[in-house]
């Protein structure tokens, strides 16, 4: 529009207009006769003003979270610490139920056989004394741990204490090489003797060339004169192959150990050797077998049999 003497005349107008019915309406409150005008209008201009705050509300919310992000990263790694707080705390728990029943295990083969043990974690594997399969125990000399004790845990037998200082000792495990622990077989008592082979089964010599022996027949440990280094009747291993005799004068056996010596964490060192010899008692419970099913097929004849051999 040009800028003449008209339009300012115009303009001039309009805006009296404007506040002659702002001043109606002001007056007028509910009852304001511009009310009907205003109502048409939102229902023209309405779904325009609800497109365009859809369009902008993604923008005004990038920018406020542009905003709180912040606050937001700093709750984000708040949330993440107490999480892995937790989890570290439940998997202390989860050790925590693990020992405790390790610990269980223990003092029940301890009071089945009646030895006064010393409990005692495992610290470390290996030594630098040269032994091919030892662990070190946060145990020793001043809790009464001596050289040439029997150790043992909730499966059966660990192996004998060979060096002792102030508060660790080395434990030389049953199947180290270098390992030998006499042992008797359940319920014929043949004797024999066990040898560690490493991560194999461990071979065992029996002194009757002619026993009978079959794949699932348990051992338990002989004792040794004194009581040192074994103690007579902790649960050795379950046979599970038997060499075929060949008329030797011994016989020979593999046995799998009842302990799994790559996982041992809670031990016992047994410092009172057991009035009386266990013998299998500390033995665990034989599993029940479990019968097998048998199926009973009953035939019945046909309705026309009788008929087929009326006519033959």
């Amino acid at each position: 529009m040009r800028d003449t003497k008209e339009s300012r005349l115009l303009l001039v107008l309009l805006i009296a207009i404007a506040f002659a019915l702002i001043t109606v309406d002001i007056r007028g409150g509910r009852n304001s006769p511009v009310d009907g005008a205003r109502h048409a209008a939102a229902a023209v201009f309405g779904p325009v003003e609800d497109g365009l705050s859809s369009a902008v509300e993604p923008v005004g919310n990038a920018v406020s979270a542009i905003r709180d992000s912040g606050s937001r990263h700093d709750r984000l790694a708040a949330l993440e610490k107490e999480n892995a707080a937790l989890k570290a705390k439940l998997g202390s728990d989860d050790r925590n139920r693990s020992r405790l029943a390790q610990l269980d295990k223990m003092l029940k083969i301890a009071g089945e056989g009646q030895y006064g043990i010393k409990g005692a974690q495992v610290i470390a594997i290996g030594s630098a004394q040269g032994f091919s399969w030892t662990i070190t125990i946060d145990a020793g000399a001043d809790d009464g741990i001596k050289r040439d004790m029997t150790v043992l845990n909730g499966d059966g037998l660990v192996g004998r204490v060979t060096t002792v200082g102030p508060s660790t000792s080395t434990v030389l495990l049953a199947n180290d090489p270098d390992f030998t622990v006499g042992t008797r077989m359940e319920g014929n008592d043949e004797l024999g003797f066990a040898s560690g082979q490493g991560d194999r089964p461990l071979r065992v010599e029996l002194l009757n060339g002619k026993a009978e022996v079959k794949k699932g027949d348990r051992l338990v440990t002989f004792g040794s004169q004194a009581d040192r280094p074994f103690v007579p009747g902790v649960p050795v291993g379950v046979v599970s192959r038997v060499d075929p005799s060949g008329g030797g004068l011994t016989r020979t056996l593999y046995v799998t150990p009842y302990v799994g010596f790559t996982k041992l964490d809670i031990v016992g060192v047994v410092v009172e050797a057991p009035r009386k010899d266990p013998r299998d008692t500390v033995l665990p419970t034989k599993p029940k077998p479990v019968p097998t099913p048998t199926v009973t097929v009953t035939v019945t004849p046909s309705a026309d049999a009788p008929a087929n051999d009326e006519q033959q």
